[in-house]
């Protein structure tokens, strides 16, 4: 079985599973909260965290609302009226907030993706929106880098996508080793971008020559 179909495979039928599950209710929610600041060490009915649980709960939906949206349904509008257009398209510095699933920490950096469109080119708002939709939900890099490549190829089947990624991981920073500022670069690429090493170099030339 193709490797990136087996993939998408898993993935959907995790998510299917994850979705069937029973979602805790809000109250359950703000209980775990509460249980988990007194497990820290602190009083959850002092004044000044009384309601906190409400807010993190409240928090929660935003951070993870990745959750609650696919990525065909951001990628499912093109356009056409591109004239003999069919090189590049490059969209860099796409700033994202994550959040480890090892340790529920944060990772912070920026995307940069490139595709070669066929015939049809998607919204650029909507390439950023991708990244969002999965750097929302409880991730490794690794993976954040293969589901943005994945629904980019497999949704506008575009001649080849390019994807790198680099992120400050506060598992790192806060916790364990401490090593503040190391950065992790992850890199995907399908189609041409992968078949051809010239068009590599060209976007990673791209990427960092244009910087001011």
């Amino acid at each position: 079985m193709d490797a990136v179909l087996e993939t998408l495979m898993r993935s959907a039928q995790s998510e299917k599973e994850a979705s069937t599950a029973r979602r805790p209710s809000r109250e359950e929610a703000e209980a775990a909260v509460r249980t988990l600041i007194a497990w820290a060490g602190d009083d959850p009915t002092r004044e000044g965290l009384l309601d906190t649980p409400k807010r993190v709960v409240r928090a929660y939906e935003e951070l993870y609302s990745g959750y609650r949206i696919g990525p065909e349904t951001i990628l499912d509008r093109t356009f056409g009226e591109i004239g003999n257009f069919d090189d590049m398209v490059m969209v860099r510095d796409i700033e994202f907030h994550s959040h480890c699933e090892h340790h529920m920490v944060p990772f912070v950096g920026k995307a940069h993706i490139a595709y070669f469109p066929v015939e049809r080119v998607v919204g650029l708002s909507k390439i950023a929106r991708i990244v969002d939709i999965y750097a929302r939900r409880l991730q490794t890099q690794e993976h954040l880098t293969s589901q943005i490549i994945t629904a980019m190829d497999e949704i506008l089947k575009p001649r080849g996508v390019a994807v790198l990624v680099e992120a400050e991981h506060m598992c790192m920073a806060m916790r364990g080793v401490r090593k503040q500022g190391a950065s992790t670069v992850t890199t995907q690429f399908t189609g041409v971008f992968r078949d051809d090493p010239q068009e590599q170099v060209r976007f990673m030339s791209l990427l960092r020559g244009l910087r001011p």
